[in-house]
């Protein structure tokens, strides 16, 4: 296996000869590439970003991954060229990006979600491969081994099993009356899969019904949604990129008729979902982005690198989206909450 990453000093060297800072795609798939100079020091560096779709828990992924890298030195503008790329949820066009970045001269690539992980491991062989926003690494076949990958591939997972547990047992603790739970999903997401399944035994542990609604893309989600309306006395979905971008019309009906929305990311709890157990993506995005500082400057090997984890787990409750949905927040609703300064939304 061809090791390019080792050998950055020397391209660093050869692009500051040159008078530029990296090579760029000149177009974009929904998506573009910036260009900078080269650094003072002498090195340079260009970084690939494949992302599924857009939607804030990914984008806040991407912010903090860059925060990462501009912590450590490595800085858009100065000595980074990010060839950024998104595939609107297409899997052609999630495909032939993987592609193009593989025939890229980029120094590193960043899959953000499972899809683009899964495209960039089968093309990519040359360079360092990173994941964020990926829920079952393993089950995806992303990596063969949590703490040592192997070949060139490591990143972060976005979940902690229990997460959705502790979620649950929320829902059953504290809404009484809830006795069936409806899921819209998109059972062609690895990801998702498996967190309904982890949220169905917990569920099923509390002797709650889960109710499942499927989709295939974004346009179904709202029509799922309806469809659950009568059926479940509450809403939950999983990381799931196809219904979270169409959230917006899951919040619409949640609050059109009463019925209490749990979700799996702080950021759609930020728009209108009643609550979580969750981490801020930005975090977790600049976790990876020091992973990536480490393999571009310090030459370490992503095979080497162990998988990583949220630790910060905690109980985010948005108030004004409980009232909307027919919830009256109580005392020991709040006392779930760690850190009430920061996850209780006035």
């Amino acid at each position: 296996m061809k090791k390019v990453w080792m050998s950055l000093t020397l391209a660093g060297l050869l692009l500051t000869a040159a008078g530029c800072g990296g090579n760029g795609s000149g177009g974009e798939q929904a998506g573009g590439t910036e260009q900078s100079g080269g650094s003072a020091a002498g090195k340079a560096y260009t970084v690939a970003i494949s992302q599924i779709v857009e939607h804030p828990s990914l984008d806040e992924t991407r912010r903090g991954f860059l925060a990462g890298l501009k912590d450590a030195g490595i800085e858009e503008g100065k000595n980074l060229t990010v060839d950024y790329n998104n595939a609107q949820g297409d899997a052609t066009t999630n495909l032939s990006i993987a592609q193009k970045i593989a025939d890229s001269d980029s120094d590193l690539a960043l899959a953000i979600a499972t899809p683009p992980a899964q495209a960039l491991v089968q093309q990519v062989q040359d360079k360092p491969v990173l994941f964020a926003a990926v829920t079952d690494p393993l089950g995806a076949k992303i990596v063969g081994d949590l703490e040592k990958p192997g070949a060139n591939v490591t990143g972060a997972s976005d979940t902690n099993p229990e997460a959705v547990v502790q979620l649950m047992d929320f829902v059953a603790s504290e809404l009484p009356d809830v006795k069936t739970v409806g899921l819209i999903l998109n059972e062609g997401e690895p990801n998702a899969v498996v967190m309904a399944e982890n949220a169905e035994k917990a569920l099923a542990s509390h002797g709650i019904k889960l109710v499942k609604a499927s989709v295939t893309n974004t346009s179904e989600v709202k029509q799922a949604a309806d469809s659950l309306v009568g059926k479940a006395d509450a809403f939950f979905i999983t990381l799931d990129n196809t219904v979270v971008s169409a959230v917006d019309t899951i919040i619409q009906v949640a609050n059109d008729n009463d019925i209490p929305f749990f979700s799996s990311d702080r950021d759609t709890v930020e728009k209108g979902a009643m609550a979580t157990v969750g981490f801020k993506y930005y975090d977790h995005g600049y976790q990876v982005g020091q992973m990536a500082a480490q393999i571009l400057k310090d030459g370490a090997n992503p095979g080497d690198m162990p998988v990583s984890f949220p630790d910060k787990l905690d109980l985010i409750l948005n108030v004004k989206a409980a009232k909307e949905q027919g919830v009256e927040v109580t005392d020991s609703m709040k006392s779930k909450v760690q850190d009430p300064d920061n996850n209780i939304i006035e």
